[in-house]
This record gives C-alpha cells, structure tokens and sequence, in this order.
C-alpha cells in the first residue's frame, strides 16, 4: 500500500468505517493555546499537570491531552471537556460514557511530537520516536528483540544501525499498543521487519502463529527527524493523514 500524504483536514471530518484517520501535531504550543486546551481537562487530569516539576513537562501533558480530547471530540460531536475514559485490560485508554465502543483511539507523544490514530470497529496502535544516536542500540537491541530480530540487526551498516533500531522499536511498540498488553507483553515474543526501507511486517508470533495474519503493520513518515509505525487489527482499510492546523508537527535536525 502506497503511502498516503499529510494533509488539511476537511471542515468536517467524518470517519468511515474501513478508514483509518492518525493526526500529527506538535506538543510545543504558545500560552493562549495551552490555556484553551487546560480548559478541556478533567480535575485529574489538571492535578496530573500540577505535579510535574517542569514546565515543559507539565504544558507538554496539557497540551497532549488537550488535543486529544478537542480531535476526538470532532468525531464523537461533542464537547472535548464532556469526553470521558477508562482503562481497559492493562490499562489501555478507551472512551467510556455514551461515546464507549464508537471508536478506537490510540496516541503517541515523544519530546514535542504526538500522533493519534482513530478508527471504528478495530483495534490501533501507534508509536511515534525522534531519529536519534543510540549508541548502545545493540546492547539494547540483544535484551529487547526477538533472536531473529537481532540477527538482521547486527547485520546492517553502521551508519544505518540507528534508524533501523528505532524502525524496529516503533513497530513493535505499535504492535503492542494496539493489542492492548502493553510492558506485559516480552517484546521478543514476536518478530517484525526492521531494515531501512523494508515494508513494515509483523512477520511471525509465538504461542499462536496465526496471530501475526491479524494485524496490520504500516510504517509512517511524521518528517524530518522522526520515525513512526501504525499497527491495525484487519486487512482491507485506508489512510488518511492528517497536519493539525493550529500545531503545525515540529521538524528535528537528522541525527549526524
């Protein structure tokens, strides 16, 4: 499947079933935005952004949640303060209330970039990571990845090594995020594609093989400086990407 581009979205956006919607944003917004998401929160929410002790932290979370709730809020016709949640097994965020079961959601912030992805009637996974120098990459590669993983792995390039660990990891984090187990989930209990340009691919499972003809892997381009994989339960959809108009995603420099 050909990669979709990033647009603008439509006045109106309605979701299809059958289609999968994931919004770029950036999490580094001006004081007046971040006043107007705080608005959106709920009292846990708010006590949680109290506590942080930064404040890049705290308005990194507030306007996390806040975008969250106001894109979410587009779909269901609601307001975003009138959004409520819950955990589901593992503690995976699901809607609850009147919205519960509409649709599926997931997100993902890493420094001042989120993702979120949405979608009726199947689960989601999204996982977003700045490209960056790992210089202990196989060490952690030898105690995360599946052997097969780590064959192909210590087989690239060098100067490819960086890009494909975080290839690797976003898939897997993908993968795990959508099936809902979250850290319960040993990340070498199964195998994904990670060479730079491969097509993304849950390739096998253990315990259930038939597991990995389930899902879905894509891999997705937020910009400059960044790497991300979207897992969805099913075959037979489509992608729309999305730019949020009023946080634009944030480029990074290429790691040297």
């Amino acid at each position: 499947m050909a990669d979709a581009g990033w647009e603008a979205p439509p006045p109106g956006v309605a979701l299809p079933e059958g289609e999968v919607h994931v919004w770029r944003a950036s999490l580094s917004l001006p004081p007046a935005e971040l006043r107007r998401l705080h608005a959106f929160l709920d009292d846990d929410e708010r006590s949680r952004a109290a506590r942080y002790r930064f404040d890049v932290h705290r308005d990194r979370f507030v306007a996390g949640r806040g975008l969250q709730r106001e894109l979410l809020g587009r779909y269901l016709g609601v307001a975003p303060a009138a959004i409520r949640y819950r955990a589901a097994s593992h503690g995976k965020p699901e809607l609850d209330g009147p919205a519960a079961g509409s649709l599926r959601f997931n997100v993902s912030n890493a420094e001042d970039g989120l993702l979120l992805a949405v979608v009726r009637g199947r689960e989601i996974g999204v996982d977003l990571e700045p490209l960056r120098p790992m210089p202990d990459g196989e060490a952690i590669a030898e105690r995360f990845f599946s052997a097969p993983e780590n064959e192909v792995f210590r087989a690239i390039a060098a100067g490819l090594r960086d890009r494909a660990f975080f290839t690797c990891w976003t898939r897997k984090e993908a993968f795990i995020k959508a099936v809902g187990e979250g850290l319960s989930m040993p990340l070498d209990r199964f195998d994904v594609t990670l060479v730079p340009g491969e097509p993304a691919r849950l390739l096998r499972t253990r315990g259930d093989p038939a597991e990995a003809e389930r899902w879905t892997l894509r891999e997705l381009d937020p910009g400059p400086g960044w790497l991300a994989a979207l897992c969805v339960e099913g075959a037979g959809w489509s992608l729309r990407l999305f730019d949020h108009p009023g946080a634009p995603f944030p480029p990074r420099p290429a790691p040297e």
